[in-house]
């Protein structure tokens, strides 16, 4: 921990730094550049949205597919393609995954064509990115039910809606929370797979960083790093925050 934080602290140390490595007075122009002059203000905008598209849509989809296959029947065969579609995006990098989408998504013919470089495909290029992560989450909480409920709300002419809305969503939603967050936080700091999608009016924080470290903006591009480590921080305490009231209000039946 301490040898993560003291990384942290020299890029803390950057930003403030007035010319790194050699005028050490502190100074706020890095910010003010960084912010302001270089336009990163707006891709801090665009990386706030398609993080949070990300943690709302990501985590709707994660859980209601990770729902259907493990409390729902079917096919054994489709099931077993269902759960190596949703393991693949761990075994393809973020750039193989970024080109992907570049040659289906650029393609003129393609009637999907109109959601190139927009924040909408940058948000769906990164659910698919995480996928798997929080699609095993979901899988383990809901193993983690009897799978008595289901046939229990069944034999009572329960529809299975009702079950999974009145039941198994309000067990589960401290593992929606930590989904959720998880999605948010990597969707901030994300690079390998938006790095090809991302148009001038969609450009986000990550992908300035880049730009500024290119065109020699050290301290600039420390002073963005830095203000995205702020707000993921500032997330993951609001997301703890929101999970224990959501323990008070879902989970008293554990006491």
């Amino acid at each position: 921990a301490l040898l993560m934080l003291a990384m942290i602290g020299m890029a803390v140390f950057a930003s403030f730094a007035s010319f790194w490595p050699y005028n050490m007075a502190p100074s706020l122009r890095h910010y003010t550049m960084g912010l302001f002059d270089a336009e990163v203000g707006e891709g801090f905008v665009n990386s706030l949205r398609m993080a949070a598209g990300t943690a709302v849509f990501g985590t709707a989809l994660v859980f209601v597919g990770a729902y259907l296959l493990e409390k729902t029947r079917a096919p054994a065969a489709l099931r077993g393609g269902v759960r190596l579609l949703a393991m693949l995006p761990m075994a393809v990098p973020g750039l193989v995954l970024g080109l992907a989408y570049i040659f289906f998504f650029n393609q003129p013919a393609n009637p999907l064509h109109g959601l190139y470089h927009t924040l909408t495909l940058l948000t769906l290029c990164t659910i698919v990115h995480f996928y798997t992560t929080g699609h095993l989450t979901a899988v383990t909480a809901l193993k983690a039910l009897d799978p008595e409920f289901e046939a229990v709300s069944a034999s009572m002419k329960v529809p299975f809606y009702k079950t999974f809305w009145r039941v198994t969503l309000p067990i589960c939603t401290p593992t929606l929370v930590d989904i959720a967050r998880y999605f948010f936080v990597n969707a901030m700091t994300t690079i390998s797979a938006v790095v090809f999608l991302y148009s001038p009016e969609t450009k986000v924080a990550s992908i300035a960083i880049l730009n500024l470290d290119e065109a020699g903006e050290i301290g600039a591009a420390a002073a963005c790093a830095v203000m995205i480590a702020c707000v993921s921080s500032v997330a993951t305490l609001l997301f703890w925050l929101l999970s224990m009231w959501i323990e008070r209000r879902t989970q008293a039946w554990k006491a």
